[in-house]
């Protein structure tokens, strides 16, 4: 089976607090993205991650580093875009995350079945696609784990290369 792990495509990092120019600019092509996912992986499946803070986000160490409140539980910010909660389907899977990786997502995963490919797209590639690409290969060594780098976007241009070299470097598969 494959998967597709859709990363923190939510309000708050493509037009909310911590959205930019860039993020903004992936949507279509990740919808697009799950899109052809679906048509193509009859038995795959998506997974979209939630970062997800509460209330007491400016108390915490990343608030601390990052004091800008952002994907707070229950807000509009910490929902997914509209377009990409359209495109999931009944069979595909939420989980928050309360940090930069999802650390139960190796969980999540080896629940689901034998994986042959895991891909990640989403943002932002220099914080939150390399920490769940990072605990995906230390997770599961011999699967191979892609990074698209075209449905991704970081803080910025640069931030962005620098992640997907890191990740090339690290054995994760870059592909546009």
């Amino acid at each position: 089976m494959k998967i597709l792990v859709v990363i923190d495509m939510q309000n708050d990092f493509l037009t909310g607090a911590l959205g930019n120019a860039e993020t903004a600019s992936v949507v279509d092509k990740v919808v697009e993205k799950m899109k052809d996912f679906h048509a193509a992986e009859m038995d795959g499946r998506i997974i979209a991650t939630l970062d997800t803070h509460y209330e007491n986000y400016l108390s915490t160490q990343e608030g601390k580093n990052l004091p800008i409140p952002h994907c707070i539980k229950g807000t509009h910010g910490w929902n997914l875009a509209d377009q990409i909660k359209s495109s999931l389907s009944e069979n595909d899977v939420t989980i928050n995350k309360k940090t930069f990786g999802a650390i139960d997502l190796p969980d999540v995963i080896r629940k689901m079945g034998e994986v042959d490919e895991i891909s990640l797209i989403g943002v932002c590639t220099d914080i939150c696609v390399i920490s769940n690409a990072m605990i995906l290969k230390a997770a599961f060594p011999e699967v191979p784990i892609k990074v698209i780098s075209s449905c991704c976007a970081g803080v910025t241009p640069e931030s962005h290369e620098n992640a997907l070299n890191a990740m090339r470097v690290c054995q994760i598969t870059i592909e546009e």
